[in-house]
This record gives structure tokens, sequence and C-alpha cells, in this order.
């Protein structure tokens, strides 16, 4: 066996083999049932381009309306800044409570929105630096469903269901670590599935596989399913040994920089004084507070999945009655893996269910609900193929009457709500209507606290309300307590739950409203500390 060139197989023996030192000349074995994995030709490329760019479109009309601006957000755009203004990894002390690579990212692409003139609050510059992010998972859809075996059409469904989703819409505007985490395991996940089977994309697969969970730890459980990809498409006993070590060469050299960062600055392991990366790990798997079951209906994951279907049932139910019969079709055993193993994540007992998790089940629930569309198309006879133009033509004709009205009805959402009006206006009137504002403190979440540093409030005196109450170098800084704030800027997400925050409480408590924006329940409240009370 050779190693010289790109190509894994043994190069065939004779004169024909001499025509091309690099490449193997063994015809590459196809998964059964004459389904080829193929590469995109130049029309494909096109078409799935042109796929790309109408949901792009759809994604950002008015993708500073809707949905609203969460505190997430604001803390990954804050850290990005962070990142690209040299500050550090964070805008406080970076605790490892993520790996920081995806706000690494995000300020990489921080030019963007530049690009294109684009102006308002932070967080509309901030989600549009994101659209390449969703761009590349929908392309990545699209090359994964080919190289699965499934036809154009059944390829161009899994793109088109994936990204017109209301929930895929409403979810993926938003700044999340998880769309990066996303796009670089479905990277890796192509990588493996490559028809041609070179070295280096195995290798480059466990790089990207690393850069996906250095992006968001999380993404880590869909690892099995590029494994069982991997050992798919390397199927020849002599070529699995160099794709695995290949693989875990990749994995291995860029994931250990993350712990290896941690241990040169003295933060691996707890202690007094210093944050840690073991105590990050301790606190998201023992401590951090569960949000219930998802079958116990008034618990935080019930109600969270409830929104989700809120959104978009279609996707969710079609995807989760794919996911099974698809774990039986060889083919499509890894995309149905992966959904598998996240389904299972969600719903098991007392864990924690963020808002964003279904992020990174979409594209999985996309990908096998076109795969098992498309092995219901290969399941016509070969004598009766004239049957697929109009069980298609059925198919279309269903999907029009039975998801069409409510997918319109949702991204008709999407494309007129404005519910960061209230956002846009407090962040106009600190630019424009708090005196002296170099010599002010104010306490705000995190949506705006990039709004206030880029309004002239020195970043120092800009206190994200958590660090208030809970980080010691915060407090250290104010040592009359809540009387060395100015301002409150009173936000939903301030005010969902302050009697946990006592000094947050004491602001809410001894201030006097100034301003006001926004509908009742999501008003944003511009209120002026009052110092002298008791």
């Amino acid at each position: 066996m050779t190693t010289t060139g790109t190509a894994l197989i043994p190069k065939a023996r004779g004169p024909r083999a001499e025509t091309s030192p690099t490449r193997a000349l063994v015809p590459i074995p196809q998964p059964p049932g004459g389904v080829r994995r193929r590469e995109l030709t130049g029309g494909e490329g096109l078409l799935a381009g042109l796929l790309t760019t109408l949901v792009i479109v759809v994604l950002t009309v008015n993708i500073s309306g809707f949905p609203m601006a969460s505190d997430d957000e604001g803390t990954y755009l804050a850290q990005a800044w962070a990142v690209a203004t040299g500050k550090g990894l964070a805008h406080y002390t970076y605790w490892y409570d993520h790996p920081p690579l995806a706000w690494i990212q995000l300020a990489a692409l921080s030019w963007i929105p530049d690009l294109f003139g684009v102006t308002g609050p932070a967080v509309t510059t901030g989600r549009v630096a994101m659209i390449p992010v969703v761009a590349a998972c929908l392309l990545l859809v699209y090359l994964i469903c080919r190289r699965l075996g499934m036809g154009i059409r059944a390829s161009a469904i899994g793109l088109l269901f994936f990204g017109l989703s209301p929930l895929t819409v409403t979810m993926y505007r938003e700044i999340y670590l998880d769309s990066f985490a996303v796009a670089w395991m479905l990277g890796a996940l192509a990588l493996v599935l490559s028809p041609r089977r070179n070295l280096w994309h195995y290798t480059a697969a466990g790089a990207a596989t690393a850069v996906a969970v250095l992006s968001k730890e999380t993404m880590l459980v869909t690892l099995p399913a590029v494994c069982v990809a991997l050992w798919q498409n390397a199927a020849r006993s002599s070529t699995r040994p160099w794709a695995v070590g290949g693989y875990l060469s990749g994995l291995v050299l860029v994931g250990v920089f993350y712990p290896l960062y941690a241990v040169l600055r003295g933060e691996l392991f707890p202690g007094p004084g210093h944050v840690s990366l073991i105590g990050a790990w301790q606190f998201q798997l023992a401590n951090r507070s569960g949000t219930g079951s998802v079958f116990t209906p008034g618990s935080g994951s019930y109600e969270l999945v409830q929104s989700w279907l809120f959104y978009d049932p279609v996707i969710l139910v079609a995807g989760l009655l794919a996911t099974v019969p698809a774990l039986f079709v060889r083919r499509l055993r890894p995309a149905a893996l992966a959904a598998l193993i996240l389904v299972l994540v969600a719903i098991r007992p007392g864990g924690y269910l963020p808002a964003m998790y279904v992020v990174q089940l979409l594209p999985f629930f996309a990908i096998v609900t076109a795969g098992m569309l498309d092995v219901a198309a290969r399941a016509v006879p070969r004598h009766r193929r004239w049957w697929r133009p109009a069980l298609a033509a059925v198919a279309v004709l269903l999907a029009a009457m039975l998801i069409g009205p409510r997918w319109v009805a949702g991204n008709h959402r999407n494309l007129t709500a404005d519910d960061n009006a209230g956002y846009a206006a407090a962040a106009a009137y600190l630019r424009t209507s708090v005196p002296d504002r170099s010599n002010t403190t104010v306490v705000t979440d995190d949506v705006l606290w990039l709004d206030c540093v880029e309004a002239g409030f020195p970043e120092e005196q800009v206190i994200w309300f958590y660090k208030l109450d809970l980080d010691p170098a915060v407090q250290s800084r104010l040592p009359n307590g809540w009387r060395d704030v100015d301002y409150l800027i009173s936000t939903p997400a301030l005010r969902q739950d302050p009697s946990t925050l006592p000094l947050v409480t004491a602001l809410l408590t001894n201030s006097t409203l100034e301003a006001s924006f926004g509908p009742a329940d999501a008003r944003i409240e511009i209120r002026r500390i009052d110092k002298e009370n008791p």
C-alpha cells in the first residue's frame, strides 16, 4: 500500500495505474442498492447557491425586528467585541463557562456589517455578521444529503425544509454559539462522507469536529454520528486505520489547545482566588439547576418545547418520525444517529435544556426527513418509474395544503413584527439624551451593554446586572453599593427574577422612571437612581 498521494485506496496494478500518480483508479465502493454518493457539479453548485440565497433573503428581511433580542445574544456579542478590541476573551473575567472559539469567530466576522453599511443597535449588526455561518449550514445540508446518496430533488427539499421553517428563521437569526458549532460539525460530517476518501479529508474532519466542540461544547454528543459515517465510508479494513488515525490526529491536535490554555494560565483545577476549567465543568454538569422534564407540564423544559412547537411543529414532528426508520437505512444512519442522540439528551430527566438547543437539532431533522422521502421515491419499482412525477406532484400539493399556510403565517411574523423597537429607541436615547456620559455609571442587561459603550459610557462603568451582585471585582468598584450607580436600564431580562439579586432589587426600588419604550409586556425603562433615599 502506498501513502504517497492523497487517496487512501491502494493503487491498481498495470499500465493504467501510472496515468495519475496521486489518485487511485480502483472504483470506490458505493452504498448498497445502487445509490451513489456524488460530488456536486457546477450546475448543482449553482442550484444549491440559488436555494441558499432564497433562504438568506427570507432570513435577513426584518432581521433587526424579530425575534426579540435575548441577553445571551448580547453576552456573546460583547465577548466578541472584547476579542476584536484586544480586551481579552470576555468583557468580564472569562470563567470557562463556554469555550471561546465561537465568539472569536464572531469577532473575525465583525467587518461584514460595515461592508454592507448596516447600522443600528449592536444586536442588529451582530445578527448580520452571522449570515455567512447560516449560509454555510444551508450549503452543507445540501452537500450531506447528496453524499448520503439522495437525489437532487430530495437534497433540495432537505435544504428548503431546513431553511424555510419558521423555527429555523427565528432561531438562526439570533447570535448563538450553537450556529457556529453546527456549521463545523456539518462540515466534519461532509468531509468523512466524501466519495474521494482522501486522507486529508479525514484529518480535516477531525479538526472540524474539534472546532465544533470548541465553539459549543454540547456539540460533542454528536461525535458518534461522525464516527459511524467515517467507519462506513472507509469501507476497506486496510484503509480504516489510516482514516481513523487521520481523524484522531486532527481532533486531538486542535482540541488540545483549550485545556492547554487553562494549564498555561494555572486555571485548569479549582483553587482559591481564580476561575478554572474543571470548576466550570463541575458547575455545568453537577451544580447547575435543571429545567425539569419535557413531559411535565409547567416545567421550564416543557414550556420551552411548547414554544418551539408554536413556531413550527412540522419540522420537529416530521424529523422525529423520520429519525427512527432512518436508523435502519445504512446510508442515512449517521444523520439519524445524530438526531436521536440530540433528542435523548433533550428528554433526559432532570437535565438543563437551554432555549437555543433546537439550533443543533434542526439540520439533522431536515436531513433525515429528506432522506426518508428519497427512500420512499426509490422504492417505486423500476418498471413504474413513471409514477414518480405523479407522486412528486401529490407530495407538493399536500405540502402546499398542510405545511404552506402554517409556514406562511409563521414567516409573516418573522418578516413583519418589530419586537425590538423598544431596544432600538432605548439605544438612541442613551446616545443622545443622557448628559455627561463619560462620568456616568449605568447598570443594564447585556443586550444594551455594547450600545452603552458605543454611546460613550466608559466600559468599566457599564455594568451587566448579574455582575453587580455576583462579581466581587465589580462590587469593589462600588464602595457605596447601589448608590454609586447613576442609571438603571430595566429590561425584561433584568426584571425576570430580581429577588435573587439584592442590589438589582435595591436599584429598582430606589429609582425614578425617566423614559420608557416598547409595549407593556416588553418595556425598556431608563431609570435614574435616587441616591438620597435612606
